[in-house]
């Protein structure tokens, strides 16, 4: 009869692979080999971020709108690798110009939509003042829509239409603040002006992000209490996350209503995540923190 599998006969434990296995884990420890692997993606997202900077203030100046959404759609693929984040889209992406609407779960939900359609996204003014992130987006042809001031908001729908008829895909997320993926907040319906004003399309997208299961995780929200570096670390130390991005049918914005757009909207992206909207008194236990999303 043979030894048991890995001892040879005679009991002795046997050298090879599974004796370094023990002698590396030993010397990290499961918890520290976690962090070493956290630290490096860190480190590296870290420095990707000054690449990022370097590009919008060299390069962008010098270059068209088309090597620009290369650059942004290269930059984030490469931010979401350096994550551990696999990316998996489905359906059809609508030619631009498009309003993007979609759901809204984490500060990551940007650069999944970048990394499979680049676009200019509508955000709110207080993150111009945000170190490097601010000044990155101010770059990158980034809408800032201000709170509580209806001639400024009048200035930020201007530039969205503006935004649109040069030829760019504009991205807003119309719940106006992040949840933790377990429902869908009621869509704001002004952050649809600007596709009935420049009379183009508005592509709805569904937004999920899976384990390795491919099971609803949230790894990747960003909501409650929990601050952009905490955030950050969580999804670098995930073993496996997926993002889910699904284009929906796109709409008609020529000679519609935003009210109607919002609406439509939103049951498709409800539809799709298989998560009816909220309402009322729902909607406010669910809302999370707020976001790069305007309200």
């Amino acid at each position: 009869m043979s030894a048991p599998h890995g001892r040879p006969k005679g009991g002795q434990p046997r050298h090879g692979a599974a004796q370094r296995r023990t002698t590396v884990t030993s010397f990290l420890g499961r918890g520290e080999g976690t962090s070493v692997i956290v630290a490096l993606r860190l480190a590296r997202v870290g420095l990707h971020l000054g690449y990022g900077m370097a590009t919008a203030a060299l390069v962008y100046p010098l270059v068209g709108r088309l090597t620009q959404l290369r650059l942004k759609q290269r930059w984030s693929c490469q931010l979401l690798g350096m994550l551990g984040v696999r990316l998996r889209a489905e359906s059809a992406l609508t030619p631009e110009p498009a309003l993007l609407v979609a759901n809204h779960i984490s500060w990551l939900d940007i650069f999944v939509i970048n990394a499979v359609a680049p676009a200019a996204f509508v955000c709110k003014a207080e993150v111009r003042g945000w170190p490097f992130i601010g000044w990155l987006c101010e770059r990158t042809k980034t809408v800032f829509m201000p709170r509580g001031s209806r001639s400024a908001a009048k200035l930020a729908s201007e530039a969205v239409v503006g935004r649109l008829r040069q030829g760019w895909r504009v991205a807003v997320f119309p719940e106006g603040t992040t949840s933790d993926g377990g429902g869908l907040l009621p869509f704001h319906a002004a952050l649809f002006q600007g596709a009935v004003d420049a009379g183009c399309r508005v592509q709805p997208l569904a937004l999920r992000y899976l384990d390795g299961r491919g099971r609803a995780t949230g790894a990747a929200a960003y909501c409650g209490d929990t601050t952009l570096l905490q955030s950050l670390r969580r999804i670098a130390a995930t073993p496996s996350l997926d993002a889910l991005i699904e284009f929906l049918p796109p709409l008609d914005g020529r000679g519609a209503e935003r009210r109607a757009l919002a609406a439509q909207s939103e049951s498709a992206i409800g539809c799709a995540l298989g998560r009816p909207a909220p309402d009322g008194e729902q909607a406010e236990t669910v809302r999370g923190r707020v976001s790069l999303a305007a309200a």
